[in-house]
């Protein structure tokens, strides 16, 4: 009898530990150009459902790591691209872009 109710508490704790797990990952491209911005690409990306989020200087790729039930890639694009960086998908404002630090400003394209 004991030994049924440990098994059962068992299995459980086991799906409870699984049943929360929905991260996946993602990479982006990202402008930007120095450590001001890999900073600022970082911090933007940070919203609610993204665990970590790491922007590389030579690559321009942000390696995400969120879970999808909460935020989707699009929505992170959109807040990187609201601080003045251009991703894959969304263009920054240009006023917004304009007001970056010199040292921020990217190539655009056009």
């Amino acid at each position: 009898m004991k030994l049924s109710f440990f098994l059962i508490l068992a299995l459980l704790n086991c799906s409870f530990l699984f049943a929360g797990d929905t991260l996946s990952r993602a990479s982006i491209e990202v402008n930007g150009n120095c450590k001001m911005c890999k900073s600022k690409i970082e911090k933007a990306a940070l919203i609610d459902g993204v665990k970590s989020a790491s922007w590389n200087q030579k690559t321009k790729i942000l390696e995400l790591e969120y879970d999808e039930k909460k935020v989707t890639v699009n929505q992170i694009q959109l807040r990187i691209a609201a601080v003045g960086y251009d991703t894959q998908l969304y263009r920054a404002n240009d006023a917004t872009y304009n007001n970056l630090h010199k040292c921020c400003k990217y190539p655009r394209n056009k």
